[in-house]
């Protein structure tokens, strides 16, 4: 990477992957909507699938290769490959370094998509082995470890447990063991929490949501050291066609320019709402590590600058009476996905295919609660007129 990196974070967001159109003179990079770029007068030695030069779109664009710039620098890496979708650079970084032979250790409360992954295909389609644990217990990490464990996925915090692992330590049990170490840092963005510099080899993002922040665009982020970026290039971005839309790129990079401010806002908003529900009689749980109660909330801490904008928490009522609570809400909106600008909240059932794995008190269903940008006052006004509809 070439671009310059300042001392300060926010700085950053605005500076980096950004520069002057040489044809126009635009202050910000424009939007090439192009799949073609004109070739060299001599085309006959270049590498058709490389992914250093403007050819074809789905070995790279323009949008995408600004958009890279600015994420390795929020994130201090070397290196980053952005992908269509949060999934696709999940499914990226698997298909990249699991084989027939290998060994996953991952979080056994993740996202859905993780989990079928690792649940089902991989282990049904390639034979990968996989050992699904509780991360945050670091003596069930090292016994899970095998001969030919090969990746250690962590997410924290977690979805929707809001669970945190601790990087550094987890860190230091895969370099002892000669393994990979990827974490999932959605929830936590570049702006509060920093795997790569805690040890971590990769870093993923869910680009659609804090990122971007606007709820309007797709894409996913693998951000680490260059050797390893490049695998996931050539194999799962080239080879499996999971390239990102220009249009998309050239979103999520503005969205990013306003990251650390939305960051704070999320994150303080969301510690006064989770003080209010735990104070109240009707709530039967509240999931947020920025809360004292939270069981990883010291480790939260010592990681992260602040704890971001999802919570989760149940009611002490049936499924009916949690619908009806949902359904009562005029401000906050349900619906999936977190990290836009208006909150979001989706209620999950006792059905969920992974409540085995869930902590005792999700287990009689969740509702999680992506805080939005609007006055935290009017959010907890919206909470206490649904509970009243509800009768809690």
């Amino acid at each position: 990477m070439t671009n310059k990196r300042y001392s300060k974070f926010i700085t950053n967001c605005v500076h980096a992957g950004n520069g002057i159109d040489k044809e126009t003179g635009a202050i910000r990079r424009p939007l090439t909507m192009a799949n073609s770029y004109r070739l060299p007068d001599d085309a006959s030695k270049l590498n058709w699938s490389g992914t250093d030069e403007l050819i074809y779109t789905r070995t790279t664009s323009a949008n995408q290769i600004y958009l890279q710039e600015k994420l390795a620098t929020l994130e201090g890496g070397e290196d980053c490959v952005v992908l269509a979708t949060g999934v696709a650079a999940l499914a990226g970084v698997f298909f990249t370094f699991l084989k027939s032979d290998s060994h996953i250790i991952c979080t056994n409360v993740s996202y859905v998509a993780v989990y079928r992954l690792l649940n089902q295909y991989f282990p049904e389609k390639y034979g990968t082995e996989v050992s699904l644990v509780d991360t945050t217990n670091l003596e069930e990490i090292k016994a899970a470890i095998r001969p030919n464990t090969k990746l250690i996925h962590i997410e924290t915090p977690g979805n929707p447990t809001t669970r945190v692992s601790d990087i550094e330590e987890i860190a230091k049990i895969a370099k002892a063991a000669g393994v990979l170490l990827s974490v999932d840092s959605t929830f936590g963005t570049p702006y509060l929490q920093q795997p790569l510099a805690l040890g971590a080899d990769l870093v993923i993002h869910s680009l659609t949501k804090y990122i971007n922040g606007h709820g309007d665009a797709m894409g996913g982020a693998v951000i680490g050291k260059k050797e390893l970026i490049d695998k996931i290039k050539r194999e799962a971005m080239v080879n499996i066609g999971g390239a990102i839309s220009p249009f998309n790129a050239w979103l999520i990079m503005r969205g990013a320019v306003t990251l650390s401010l939305r960051m704070r806002q999320h994150s303080e908003s969301a510690l006064k709402i989770a003080k209010f529900l735990e104070a109240h009689p009707s709530i039967s749980f509240v999931a947020y590590p920025g809360l004292k109660s939270h069981p990883q909330h010291e480790i939260a801490k010592k990681q992260m600058s602040a704890f971001s904008g999802v919570m989760s928490f149940g009611l002490k009522a049936d499924v009916t009476t949690h619908n009806k609570f949902v359904n009562s809400l005029e401000l906050i909106i349900s619906a999936v996905s977190i990290g836009h600008d208006e909150s979001l909240i989706v209620y999950t059932g006792p059905t969920d295919e992974r409540n085995h794995f869930y902590p005792k008190e999700f287990q009689n269903g969740h509702l999680r609660f992506s805080v939005g940008l609007e006055d935290p006052d009017d959010i907890i006004a919206d909470i206490e007129q649904a509970l009243k509809k509800s009768e809690l």
